[in-house]
C-alpha cells in the first residue's frame, strides 16, 4: 500500500481551516453555551475573551489548537463569535497575540476544563490502535475511508495530537498491513484532552 494515500489538498485540510465554515457548521461548532460563556467571562479584556473563544471553538471544529497563529481562522468565524459576546469591534482580536504565551496558557486551560486527553497516553493510544486494527480487519475499505473513520473515532473520544500533518495515516498503514508483521508505533506526536469540558484536540 502506498505511503501517500491522501492528495495534497486532503493533507492540507487536515487540522486546518481549509475553507470558511458553513452556516450550519457555525451554529454547531461556534455556538457559545452557558458553560463556554462562564469560562470566557474569566478573561478581563474583550480581546482576550474573543481570542479565548476563538481557540475554544477552533479546537472543536478542526480538532486542534493553532499555537503558531491562533488567529488563523476565516474572518466570518471571528465576527460570529464577537457577535455572541457583544463585542462590536471584532478587529480587537488582533491584540490577542501581543503576549505569545497567552495563547498557550489559554489552550492548556481549555484542555483541562473540557477534559481532552492525549493521544500519546498509553491507554488511549492502545484504544485507538485496537479500533483501527479491528476496522481494517472487518471492513473492505480503501485507505481514505479508513482514515476518515480513524479521524471520526478521535473526534468522538476527545483524543488527538498537536501535529497538523496526517499522523493517523501512520497507524492506518500499520492497521492495514498488520498481517505482514507491521508493528504500530509506540508513540505518536504529542497530543491532548474531551468536553466536560496544545496540538490537535477533539471534542466529544
Amino acid at each position: 500500500m502506498p505511503v501517500e494515500f491522501l492528495t495534497d489538498e486532503q493533507a492540507e485540510a487536515y487540522g486546518e481551516f481549509a475553507e470558511e465554515p458553513t452556516r450550519p457548521e457555525l451554529e454547531r461548532f461556534f455556538f457559545l453555551d452557558d458553560v463556554d460563556r462562564d469560562l470566557i467571562a474569566l478573561r478581563r479584556s474583550a480581546h482576550h475573551q474573543l481570542g479565548f473563544a476563538l481557540q475554544m471553538c477552533t479546537v472543536r471544529y478542526i480538532g486542534r489548537f493553532l499555537p503558531d497563529d491562533p488567529l488563523d481562522a476565516p474572518w466570518p468565524v471571528v465576527e460570529h463569535l464577537a457577535g455572541q459576546l457583544g463585542i462590536e469591534d471584532a478587529s480587537m482580536v488582533k491584540r490577542y497575540t501581543e503576549r505569545p504565551k497567552t495563547a498557550y496558557e489559554h489552550a492548556w486551560e481549555i484542555r483541562d476544563a473540557y477534559e481532552y486527553h492525549e493521544y500519546d497516553d498509553a491507554e488511549w493510544s492502545r484504544r485507538f490502535r485496537t479500533f483501527l486494527h479491528g476496522r481494517a480487519w472487518t471492513h473492505a475499505e480503501g485507505p481514505k475511508a479508513l482514515f476518515d473513520h480513524a479521524v471520526g473515532w478521535l473526534r468522538r473520544n476527545g483524543c488527538c495530537c498537536r501535529a497538523s500533518r496526517c499522523w493517523p495515516g501512520r497507524c492506518l498503514r500499520c492497521g492495514r498491513s498488520r498481517t505482514s508483521g507491521c508493528t504500530p508505533p509506540s508513540r505518536g506526536p504529542p497530543a491532548a484532552r474531551t468536553r466536560r469540558c496544545p496540538g490537535i484536540w477533539w471534542r466529544r
